[in-house]
């Protein structure tokens, strides 16, 4: 007879195989289950207040078969990737005690020292006939040198390959999956106990509460997402990280590109041993960017997307997405827009429209390159020439060559309409074409690049300064006085006065070029973003100049803005991306306008040019107001008290 509470009762005593204060000595599954299992007992036993050893005796086997039999169903080998929170294990790092950085080195070294060394000695016996099997005291070590380093080599590189040989799972214990998981649910059923032994016995063992975590092969403490993968992706990653298979390759072998974009994102984690969890790879469609926005993906950034608005442009409204990590940018833009809605609205006016495309040629003599510019400059020979560019697209139209020579290189710029595109594609076709026709009259000409940066594409250049690239915008707007000083907190004197001394004085003596304003790319970059455009042509779309003038005796504020190179467009390229075609729907600018070709496209820069406007004329007052850094301590900085945080 045993008591109840006493620790040689078989009920409380734990196996000596298992620790209960070290329950990860014993691995996740079976701790937990020893100290759910440690405080309950059945209710059967509870009818009487004494209970027989025989009883106790056969229910104790019978508990422990239940847990040798859970224990075997937890720990079979299944298709997915368990991660141990602890492992105790020796490991081939552990031979010296350095970092792991060193020991690798030093067996290295080892490694190949030795095999240097016993080379050159054999090679030296071969020569002077000695029989190899003759060694000296060096070689011995050099011999018991070799055999460590290489036992430590395999042991820290190898040790994974050779198991995943040795202990690949047969095939029974697959198709015998099925079977261990519905045992494994009726055994957890029925160790299910209702009475807790602290309730009625007053044992010793505290019990675990009942919200204490379990820890499955799905889940950790640390929730770290863990890789859950086929037999058949394991297979393919395995081969990326090898080299055999390339990563560029994934998506046309697969067939699937978010199963491509899962495994080369497994594959670079295991490479660099870095991890991507906060990137995430779910919840977007991989198809969509497939050969025309991204290769080799891995995930998608996310960037918030904020709305402006409504900004007034020739009678009509808009909202303004803008998508930008910049806190103060989207208030201070919806500022300005407020201040030019109740000032009756801006006009914008689109003068010129036309993407450029420059290649570089080179002839033998610089007369000859003198010979093709005076050809090209002809107005005759102009009208053949556009017949020839035209026949690349039903959009593009030829409007201008203008040529520049250096010596015996000559750069050809073409101007063209592109329709709703952005067009840089659509004119280096034309361009193609163009160049294909001199041939026949220049046999000699040399084309040494379809782009000279002559165009000039995401630089800043003068040339587009002065002849414009893109679309080319002016917009104004005339701001009261009563809302100059009610809504943008300052006086049409310190506006005029700032803008004179900052955005025009300023920029000169920084020699800026293309400058003359005080954030237009701010504006530009969040608005692209959000519309699927292309980021890195902020440079030269960027390019404004911001005009202020106290107009009726200096109660009202005259403000314009001229930008001479938006390049946008809204077809091709990220416009076709959900969340992008979402922004220029919002817009009612989505797609090729049908009736007019181009206005969608003209109707998003004139929008563009609107935002920028109400982006100068708010920070401009915030400057003139001293606001400024009171607002970006109010509104881009964290309230998060760093220090609590990081404790």
């Amino acid at each position: 007879m045993f008591d109840t509470c006493s620790p040689n009762n078989p009920i409380n005593r734990p196996s000596p195989k298992l620790s209960l204060l070290h329950p990860t000595q014993n691995g996740p599954e079976l701790s937990t289950n020893l100290l759910f299992r440690s405080c309950y007992i059945h209710p059967s036993l509870l009818g009487s207040p004494s209970v027989s050893a025989a009883a106790t005796t056969t229910t104790i086997q019978k508990m422990e078969s239940r847990r040798r039999s859970s224990t075997k169903s937890v720990q079979s080998i299944k298709p997915t990737k368990t991660i141990p929170l602890e492992e105790d294990s020796t490991k081939a790092s552990d031979a010296l005690p350095l970092p792991l950085y060193l020991t690798n080195a030093v067996f290295f070294t080892l490694f190949f020292s030795v095999v240097y060394f016993l080379l050159a000695r054999w090679r030296e016996k071969i020569r002077t006939s000695t029989p190899l099997h003759v060694v000296t005291f060096s070689e011995i070590v050099a011999i018991f040198a070799l055999v460590a380093s290489f036992i430590y080599l395999l042991g820290f590189f190898g040790i994974d390959f050779v198991q995943s040989l040795i202990l690949r799972p047969s095939t029974d214990v697959w198709n015998s999956e099925d079977d261990e998981e519905e045992n494994e649910v009726l055994l957890r059923k029925e160790d299910a106990r209702k009475i807790h032994c602290g309730q009625a016995l007053d044992c010793t063992l505290s019990p675990l509460p009942p919200s204490a975590t379990m820890v499955t092969a799905q889940k950790l403490f640390d929730e770290k997402p863990v890789t859950v993968t086929t037999e058949e992706d394991e297979e393919v990653i395995k081969s990326v990280v090898a080299g055999t298979t390339p990563s560029y390759s994934l998506e046309s072998k697969l067939g699937d590109c978010k199963r491509a974009a899962a495994i080369r994102r497994e594959a670079l984690q295991r490479l660099t041993g870095k991890s991507l969890s906060g990137l995430p790879l779910d919840g977007f469609d991989y198809e969509s960017i497939l050969g025309q926005c991204c290769e080799m993906p891995v995930g998608y950034v996310q960037i918030p997307v904020g709305i402006a608005g409504p900004l007034l442009i020739n009678g009509r409204e808009y909202s303004v997405p803008m998508a930008t990590t910049e806190g103060c940018l989207v208030a201070s833009t919806n500022r300005g827009c407020k201040a030019i809605h109740l000032s009756g609205g801006a006009t914008s006016v689109l003068f010129r429209d036309g993407m450029t495309r420059a290649p570089i040629v080179r002839f033998a003599t610089a007369k000859r390159a003198a010979d093709l510019k005076l050809y090209l400059e002809d107005p005759e020979n102009f009208e053949t020439l556009a017949v020839v560019f035209d026949r690349s697209s039903r959009f593009a139209r030829l409007q201008s060559i203008k040529c520049a020579i250096a010596g015996k290189n000559l750069y050809l710029r073409f101007s063209c309409s592109t329709g709703d595109a952005m067009g840089m594609n659509m004119v280096s076709k034309g361009v193609q074409n163009v160049l294909d026709f001199l041939e026949t009259d220049f046999p000699d000409m040399d084309v040494i690049g379809i782009s000279g940066n002559f165009c000039s594409d995401k630089k800043p250049a003068a040339v587009n300064w002065i002849e414009g690239r893109g679309k080319s915008v002016v917009c104004e707007a005339i701001i009261k006085g009563d809302v100059v000083r009610k809504v943008l907190k300052t006086s049409v004197e310190s506006l005029v006065e700032l803008n004179m001394l900052k955005n025009l004085t300023g920029s000169a003596m920084a020699g800026a070029l293309g400058g003359f304003n005080a954030h237009a790319s701010n504006i530009v970059t969040a608005i692209y973003i959000a519309t699927g455009q292309d980021p890195a042509q902020n440079v030269e779309s960027s390019h404004c100049i911001t005009m202020m003038e106290a107009i009726n005796d200096g109660k009202d504020l005259h403000v314009s803005v001229t930008m001479p190179s938006i390049e946008v467009g809204t077809v091709g390229g990220g416009t076709q991306l959900a969340s992008q075609s979402a922004c220029l729907n919002l817009l009612g600018v989505k797609g090729a306008n049908k009736d007019s070709p181009g206005a969608n496209s003209r109707m998003l820069a004139s929008i563009v040019a609107g935002a920028v406007l109400a982006g100068e004329l708010s920070l401009m007052s915030a400057l003139a107001a001293g606001q400024l850094v009171k607002s970006h301590m109010k509104y881009n900085r964290s309230s998060k008290d760093v220090s609590k945080a990081s404790s």
